[in-house]
């Protein structure tokens, strides 16, 4: 079943290869061949319109040189200068059979036409023509561009006529390029424009008189061709989708003498019959070879179904064996929620014994001080200083109030609340603190140095959970000093206009591993001298007065324990201190 389902990947792989690369061949042909044949086309467009802008020229130079013998021929030159113009017009008609001219016209020096191939216009004053008049004002061949009234375009050859230094008229030859028009027009649509834009020339009559933009509003060039398509471009601009949809004409410009321009548009319906052509060819191959590569997977496919129907026995057996691997798991399943409902109450009772073993931590310190207020007092009373001694019972009282306040603040330290909170000094935690720690400290000889300012230092805080770290603190730097010679605790407090800075240091071997310190029930102490809690709670203590407890190894040595808390206010200010030494 593996075997057959990656066969049947494989040959997915290989059929969408072959169509990926099928289509991009077939893309990137597309692009090449349209550019060759796009090139090709704009080259034998090129070609056309200078052999245009030859043909034009040739009839222009011939046409020019019409004039200059007409102007010489001597029964023109008698019939001016005798005025008898009976025998001149069969004169024009005859050079006009023999020319390729459209019309001739003789005028006398007034401007009126007294020859002419077309009768009609025999008697008609030219005299305000530019044909006439600037033929008048120049000793050569003048040509001249005359729109008529219905927007269409005629072309003159005019020159003046004299007989040694006299004026006798003007002889004009009238020219017309339709033979061109004609001709251009299969295959391209050609216009000729004039100096000022206008278009004098045109295999399309509607477009003559007109500029370019204005003529194709009119009717564009794939309509002059008869392609029926709506729009126009230059060649080096056509994307290749203009190609394959064929709604676009090549446009090649020229420039021409006497300030013209010659402009082809081009079909290129050819291109894309020629690259049709040849990506027919290219997507007949694909296909063939799509269905051979279908061939071989059909024949795969099969000889993979004659494997499956030999393996059909195998697979009900393990089918079989899935059923009862399924079974056996739905009993692990039962299982694994007896064995989480056991561990759920063993995590219940593992709890409560993180509550008892903190609350015996918390209470240890108070029952050993009221053991010791209480010997004490015992002496005391059998050497008649009951007075003394009321002083220890009143200690002893305060004891337990505090053992109270304890149970209720571990209370509120499950529930994190803070409803108990007040504005305390800090400076007095510190002395209750040490007051709490006296018993031990006359045990021992630690030397005990404060630090701190002369000005109360106001927090906003619970005052018997703060005294409740700062024990905490105290009890684990004395314990760091035991194998010390001279043990030493210092207790610095420092402000810095926001935070109060409350530091113990010892002079102790530091702490191994600071990452664990404030994980419960880790101790470095000996076995039954802590249980690793004491820090855990005092971080929760600090974090919920709003301030943090950080540890770190001293310079010199030792470990530095800090705290700090917000001030409450903002005339709480480090000011001058004073150092207090107890032994």
């Amino acid at each position: 079943m593996i075997s057959s389902q990656r066969m049947s990947l494989r040959a997915r792989i290989v059929l969408i290869v072959l169509i990926s690369l099928a289509v991009a061949v077939v893309w990137v042909s597309n692009e090449a061949l349209t550019r060759h044949y796009t090139e090709v086309t704009r080259s034998r467009s090129e070609a056309r319109i200078e052999l245009y802008k030859g043909n034009l020229d040739a009839e222009l130079q011939r046409n020019e040189v019409v004039p200059l013998l007409l102007s010489r021929d001597p029964l023109l030159i008698g019939a001016l200068s005798s005025k008898d113009y009976t025998n001149s017009t069969q004169r024009l008609i005859s050079y006009r059979d023999e020319l390729p001219v459209a019309g001739l016209m003789l005028l006398d020096v007034d401007g009126r036409v007294v020859s002419s191939t077309e009768r009609e216009q025999v008697s008609s004053n030219r005299r305000s023509t530019p044909y006439f008049v600037n033929a008048l004002r120049s000793n050569d061949t003048i040509f001249t561009i005359d729109q008529t009234e219905g927007g269409g375009t005629e072309f003159y050859y005019s020159r003046k006529i004299t007989n040694q230094t006299v004026l006798l008229g003007v002889i004009v030859v009238k020219v017309s390029f339709a033979q061109f028009e004609r001709t251009w027009s299969n295959p391209d649509a050609v216009i000729v424009t004039d100096s000022a834009g206008k278009i004098i020339i045109s295999t399309e009559p509607r477009w003559r008189g007109k500029t370019e933009g204005e003529a194709l509003a009119l009717m564009s060039p794939a309509s002059a061709l008869e392609q029926g398509t709506p729009a126009r471009a230059a060649w080096d601009k056509l994307p290749s989708e203009a190609f394959a949809f064929g709604d676009d004409v090549l446009r090649q410009e020229s420039d021409f003498k006497k300030g013209w321009k010659m402009i082809a548009y081009s079909p290129y319906a050819s291109v894309r019959e020629r690259v049709n052509g040849w990506l027919a060819l290219e997507i007949m191959g694909f296909a063939i070879l799509l269905a051979a590569t279908f061939y071989v997977i059909s024949r795969r496919a099969t000889s993979r179904s004659l494997f499956f129907q030999l393996e059909s026995a195998e697979l009900r057996n393990l089918n079989e064996a899935l059923r009862r691997e399924v079974s056996e798991r739905q009993k692990a399943e039962a299982n694994l929620q007896v064995a989480e409902q056991t561990l759920a109450q063993s995590s219940k009772l593992a709890a409560l014994g993180e509550m008892s073993a903190a609350v015996s931590h918390e209470l240890n310190q108070p029952l050993a001080a009221m053991k010791t207020y209480l010997a004490g007092a015992k002496l005391l009373l059998q050497r008649k200083r009951p007075e003394e001694a009321l002083s220890s019972f009143q200690r002893i009282d305060d004891l337990i109030e505090r053992m109270g306040a304890i149970t209720r603040q571990l209370k509120s330290y499950a529930r994190k609340g803070g409803e108990a909170f007040e504005a305390l000094d800090v400076k007095n935690s510190i002395s209750a603190a040490l007051s709490m720690m006296e018993p031990q400290l006359k045990r021992r000889e630690v030397r005990i140095t404060r630090n701190m300012p002369r000005e109360p230092v106001m927090v906003m805080g619970d005052r018997v959970r703060l005294e409740q770290v700062l024990i905490n603190l105290l009890r684990n730097a004395i314990d760091a000093t035991k194998a010390t010679a001279t043990p030493q605790v210092d207790i610095l407090l420092t402000t810095d206009g926001s935070d109060a800075r409350i530091s113990v240091r010892d002079n102790g071997p530091g702490v191994a591993d600071l990452d664990k310190l404030f994980e419960p029930f880790y101790t470095t102490k000996a076995p039954g001298d802590g249980v690793g809690l004491g820090l855990a709670i005092s971080s929760g203590i600090v974090a919920d007065l709003g301030g943090r407890l950080t540890a770190r190894n001293g310079s010199e040595g030792g470990a530095v324990f800090e705290v700090e808390l917000p001030i409450l206010g903002d005339n709480a200010k480090q000011t001058s201190t004073g150092v207090e030494a107890a032994e």
